[in-house]
């Protein structure tokens, strides 16, 4: 849940050592084990650590990949990526299924904003000067890829957190 209290609108899980959680009682971090279960997160799976070597060009492996699930009618808003302790390291993005219609700015809440269709397969990696833009989505286009049986997007996000 963020700050606001009420739930988002896309379900999440976190493949790594490190996953990233929000609840109310204590806000947005991240740690070694999911809140309900107590159980360390899944690994992350060696195709998606190729990715991250393939474009990161960084030389520590990601500790976190929050993964997000999008239906048709989810959203989420603009924010920053800042729950880190070091910025350096980018940020790397994987869509997978429908197409969403992508929101970018700068590193103000009050920068334009531009809007890209992100489809499946895309990655786009948030480094350097844009690690800590602010960027969202808009909405899901439905239809728009048969990977998902039942429709939807999946985003995979690659962090390092420490």
């Amino acid at each position: 849940m963020p700050r606001t209290g009420k739930p988002f609108s896309v379900r999440m899980t976190n493949l790594g050592s490190l996953g990233w959680v929000s609840d109310k009682a204590r806000g947005y971090r991240y740690q070694a084990t999911h809140p309900a279960t107590g159980e360390p997160w899944p690994a992350i799976p060696p195709a998606v650590l190729a990715i991250w070597d393939a474009v990161a060009n960084h030389a520590a492996p990601p500790e976190a990949c929050l993964v997000n699930y999008y239906a048709a009618d989810a959203k989420m808003g603009l924010h920053q990526d800042r729950d880190e302790a070091d910025f350096s390291a980018p940020v790397v993005s994987i869509s997978l299924g429908d197409t969403c219609r992508f929101r970018i700015g700068g590193t103000s809440r009050s920068d334009p904003t531009r809007g890209l269709d992100l489809t499946s397969g895309d990655v786009l990696v948030f480094g350097g000067p844009a690690r800590l833009a602010f960027h969202g989505v808009d909405r899901i286009l439905a239809g728009t890829s048969t990977l998902l049986p039942k429709g939807g997007r999946l985003n995979l996000t690659l962090r390092r957190v420490t």
